[in-house]
């Protein structure tokens, strides 16, 4: 048997790279049938480390599902993936949802659905879309794939921490799966049972693992990542006027990477460390001492590396010597490594449906249902976009 997938919104393959890891792992025999992505850095990263040659490259997802053709000359696939843009949803941005134009690009994924009826999918948001306008937005997301296939009984969805499995950082992420109306699955979804299913793996899986940042922390980088004593003082700020926070280095799990890093916000947004921490004799002993603003301004300090960051988020060395093998900037790297979903948490998640509530059995069956609902659905995307 043959799990087939379709990862849209693709960024550097997260979701490829959990289930390329699980195939591995488990000897399931796994094919990406197509990607799509429109960033040209991020493509670069991903077919330096994906063989694409083969697949279908959907590009700007808009423009493919914009003609119905397209989708339907799609191969057949048992499961779509993606992780639909979050700033119109986040907490950091402007939260306009589907007022935003890249928050109604999930109807994109709606199109798609309609037309191939995958039997599973899996989406990945920030956890603010569950409370975003009062749930009204969440409520959008649900009653559209109901629409196109998906009832409310198939539908399940939880808040997953990175730092739950296997990564040291805290990356807190609203997942949605949902499997076919004419596959009713009676099972539990929620983190506590993914979490149950994933802690006796122990190390017999091909995913990192990291106890803190000092698995992943290098002792010696480039000059070129360490702080000016210019920059200093802003980084260590406890705030501004119009923004308030408790600034600190040293965390020994790092706080949610951003796709914004690059731009070296305050310690208490993005991750900074110290010489004096990395190489202290017992550097979880220092990570207690407290020291004053003053006193940390004499301190060596640095911002993680791109390496250092595409490991928290569970891609490992060869994955970024790829990367920069194909000459992509530390600038993007940032980039990309903030916008990825964590590999673990995929892994994580799949392992527990796939492997430990076997749905892989379920993918022998390669018929399509004619779905009762597409013209609902034509006319509520028309009403909704």
């Amino acid at each position: 048997m043959k799990l087939k997938h379709l990862e849209l919104f693709a960024g550097i393959g997260g979701f490829r790279k959990a289930i390329d890891l699980l195939s591995k792992d488990f000897g399931i025999d796994a094919e990406c049938v197509g990607f799509s992505e429109k960033d040209s850095y991020a493509i670069k990263t991903y077919k330096s480390n994906y063989d694409t040659e083969s697949e279908v490259e959907l590009g700007d997802i808009e423009d493919f599902t914009s003609d119905r053709r397209n989708i339907e000359n799609l191969p057949d696939f048992d499961l779509l993936t993606g992780g639909f843009p979050c700033q119109a949803f986040s907490m950091m941005g402007q939260q306009k949802g589907f007022e935003d134009i890249r928050g109604n690009v999930f109807y994109t994924i709606a199109k798609i659905l309609e037309v191939k009826q995958p039997k599973f999918l899996l989406l990945e948001n920030v956890k603010n879309l569950i409370k975003h306008d009062e749930g009204r937005t969440f409520k959008t997301v649900i009653d559209t794939l109901e629409s196109v296939g998906y009832k409310k009984n198939n539908i399940h969805y939880g808040v997953f921490d990175s730092n739950d499995f296997g990564l040291a950082q805290k990356r807190n992420r609203v997942f949605i799966f949902a499997s076919r109306e004419d596959l009713p699955l009676f099972f539990h979804f929620g983190v506590e049972y993914v979490k149950s299913s994933f802690r006796p793996l122990n190390g017999e899986s091909s995913i990192l693992r990291q106890k803190n940042v000092l698995d992943v922390l290098s002792s010696k980088v480039s000059s070129k990542y360490y702080l000016s004593d210019k920059i200093k003082p802003t980084i260590l700020a406890d705030g501004s006027k119009n923004f308030q926070s408790k600034s600190e280095i040293n965390q020994l799990t790092a706080r949610p990477l951003t796709a914004t890093m690059v731009k070296m916000h305050r310690a208490c947004q993005d991750n900074y460390y110290s010489d004096e921490f990395l190489n202290a004799p017992n550097p979880i002993s220092f990570s207690n001492q407290v020291f004053t603003k003053e006193e940390l301004k004499h301190h060596r300090i640095r911002r993680i590396t791109p390496e250092e960051a595409f490991k928290l988020q569970g891609f490992d060395s060869s994955f970024y010597e790829n990367a920069i093998a194909s000459n992509v900037s530390d600038h993007q790297l940032y980039k990309q490594a903030g916008n990825a979903v964590s590999v673990n948490t995929v892994y994580a998640i799949l392992y527990y449906l796939f492997i430990n509530q076997q749905l892989i059995s379920k993918i022998n069956d390669r018929s399509k249902p004619q779905n009762q609902n597409k013209i609902i659905f034509t006319k509520k995307l028309h009403e909704l976009i």
